[in-house]
């Protein structure tokens, strides 16, 4: 969707200044998914909206009928019920009118009327209940609906494969899903009813109309069409001028979120950034300050027309009714019940009317909710249903993986085994591949050109449950879960049967040197770790990664995969996690870290450049070979040696 408001032509890169000039207001900012849609509905016409109507109210009904059908039967039946009491009395209204007027001594004229009186009260009475009625199965229908949809896509966003997140269309399909479409859903739902709710007001007051005296009815819709046109364009003008605004009110949220938030505090003061904010801040406030302006003024505009025509409108229903009555051709009551039913309908068209509009817009957005189903159906790994209770031996045979949009692959026809009770080394600087290939290992991600075997079964065969079960991994990319510290390491493997052997979440923590640091923590174990909970505790990095690593050790897997699971911890904590997983050989570890000593110890070693497997053995035999690896080894040798050299000389 094209931008609201338009992006600056971009400047050649060799002719950009080094800095930007001072005082340029913050770039341009992206479309947000929940304003998808906008452009589309602004310019898409009433009349083509309505054309719609009859399909979106049976997809409506039908996602109503299939989270709760008694619920949906009484909301749209009860609405019905009232637009019939609506007739009702409207009916008994004119007789009660007919009584009144008629000639004879007043006590006489109320009591004639008392019997119409009455049942005109018990109509109305039944309209109140039953819209009250209405009004709460319809109230009960949003939270099954909310309940339902965000259960369908937590469950797709948590089925589909690794890869499907690094698929752009994927990322903003599921973005857009999340942040409107859910929502959308009980919208639809609550806008038809209330668009049968107002359709059936208006048939209800033609049909009294017409029952009452069938001249009548033309003079109804002469007054009602033209408050709809004006509904119309009034709800149109409005949405319009929001869409022209949204940027700026946004950029504004933007900077009211950094002038005013406990993460950003620090960097605020640091660099003394008040002045350049606030100066923001003031630019787009005036300039929204302006819009506002300018938009009351033409909304007041609107109305003064609007109330014009419906002024005429309604004088030319009078004028109609005058002559009706001067001919004898309408009763002072049914001309007086007419007016009566011309504010009722009134009411019914312009609750119509804002449904009509709401309702295509949100169905719009409840589509690509359902298309996002139906693309992150397909992305479910399928698998087979050979099923594993450990592994052995993983072999990788030609191995590669390219990323969606990608010309190069990130991992290119490596061949490499892992052996239970083996450590193993990736090395390689950025980019090299190292992390995609551990993924790999770990089955996180399928290979687009290869096999992956494990103890000689290809690992598309095998149950993707059965084969993530026996994976543990400690991520330098880790989240900071809020739940307590014994349940951020209890997570690792929260489905463990009582009777299975495991380490426990202390001694898991006690071999990630995590222990003493939760002991100190205001509740141990049982101790909150997010700040924007009562009684919540904040963790610095290096102590976050060790209750990550605690984690990974609890899970107690055949298959471990290290990615840089000291690169925030202190000396002695990461001298105690390598410790720990060097003494234990009943699983496979796969060790990644720019650190090269914590290596040395490691059975095997694999170098990776670019995605290729350039160099494998021991670190002697590597040391011995030369190459990628020793000069990275080197690299990082000169810098300690360098520090000792430079002690003794002092």
């Amino acid at each position: 969707m094209e931008s609201v408001a338009r992006q600056r032509t971009a400047i050649e890169d060799d002719d950009q200044p080094d800095d930007p000039p001072a005082g340029t207001m913050l770039p341009e900012l992206e479309d947000r998914d929940w304003m998808h849609h906008a452009q589309e509905f602004a310019h898409t016409s009433f009349w083509a909206v309505a054309r719609r109507l009859p399909r979106l109210v049976r997809e409506a009904v039908g996602l109503a009928s299939a989270t709760n059908r008694r619920d949906t039967v009484a909301s749209i039946g009860l609405n019905i019920a009232a637009g019939v009491m609506t007739t009702f009395g409207l009916l008994a209204t004119t007789s009660v009118l007919r009584e009144l007027f008629a000639a004879g001594p007043t006590p006489d004229r109320v009591r004639s009327a008392l019997p119409a009186l009455i049942v005109a009260a018990a109509a109305v009475s039944a309209r109140g209940g039953l819209t009250i009625a209405a009004g709460w199965a319809q109230a009960r229908l949003t939270p099954q609906i909310n309940y339902q949809v965000e259960l369908r896509l937590f469950e797709a966003t948590t089925a589909v494969d690794l890869a499907a997140f690094d698929d752009a269309g994927f990322a903003e399909e599921m973005d857009r899903a999340r942040d409107r479409g859910m929502a959308e859903a009980a919208w639809i739902v609550d806008h038809t009813v209330n668009l049968v709710t107002g359709v059936v007001g208006m048939l209800a007051t033609a049909v009294a109309v017409t029952v009452i005296q069938p001249l009548l009815l033309p003079c109804l819709l002469l007054a009602a069409v033209p408050q709809a046109v004006t509904a119309v364009r009034m709800a149109r003008r409005e949405y319009l001028a929001m869409l022209a605004r949204i940027t700026r009110r946004r950029r504004m949220w933007m900077l009211a979120h950094l002038m005013a938030n406990r993460r950003t505090a620090a960097e605020v003061r640091a660099y003394q950034m008040r002045d350049f904010l606030l100066a923001e801040y003031r630019g787009v406030m005036a300039v929204e300050t302006r819009a506002q302006l300018r938009l009351v003024r033409s909304q007041t505009g609107t109305r003064v027309i609007g109330a014009t025509v419906a002024g005429l409108a309604t004088f030319g229903v009078y004028a109609v009714l005058g002559g009706l009555l001067l001919g004898g051709m309408v009763a002072l009551a049914a001309a007086a019940t007419a007016l009566l039913a011309l504010q009722s309908a009134r009411t019914s068209m312009g609750v119509a009317v804002i449904a009509t509009n709401s309702l295509y817009e949100d169905a719009l957005y409840y589509q690509d909710y359902r298309d996002f189903l139906a693309r992150a159906h397909a992305r479910v790994p399928v698998g087979g249903n050979r099923s594993t209770d450990g592994v052995d031996v993983i072999e990788l045979d030609e191995v590669s993986l390219r990323y969606p949009d990608t010309d190069t692959p990130a991992v290119d026809r490596v061949s490499l085994t892992v052996r239970r009770g083996e450590v193993i080394a990736l090395v390689g600087e950025n980019g090299s591949g190292k992390t995609t290939l551990a993924k790999l290992i770990a089955g996180l991600y399928q290979p687009t050109g290869g096999m992956i075997r494990w103890d000689g079964v290809d690992s598309a065969e095998l149950d993707p449950r059965a084969l993530g079960a026996q994976v543990a991994v400690m991520t330098q990319e880790w989240w900071k879960f809020p739940f307590t510290a014994g349940q951020n390491i209890r997570v690792g493997r929260h489905d463990r049967p009582p009777d299975r052997p495991g380490p426990t979440v202390r001694e898991a923590a006690r071999s990630a040197a995590a222990h003493d640091m939760i002991v100190g923590l205001p509740n141990g174990y049982d101790t909150l770790l997010d700040r924007e909970f009562k009684d919540g505790h904040e963790l610095s990095g290096g102590q976050w990664q060790r209750l990550v690593a605690a984690r990974g050790l609890y899970r107690d897997a055949a298959l471990l995969i290290c990615d840089e699971p000291s690169a925030a911890l202190d000396a002695r904590a990461e001298h105690a996690l390598f410790q720990h997983l060097r003494r234990h050989p009943d699983r496979a570890v796969v060790l990644i870290t720019h650190r090269l000593a914590n290596v040395r110890h490691a059975d095997r070693i694999f170098v990776l450049d670019q995605g290729r497997l350039v160099q494998h053995g021991s670190h002697d035999e590597l040391m011995a070979a030369g190459g990628l690896y020793r000069e990275l080894f080197d690299l990082q040798a000169s810098g300690y040696l360098l520090g000792a050299d430079n002690s003794q000389s002092r």
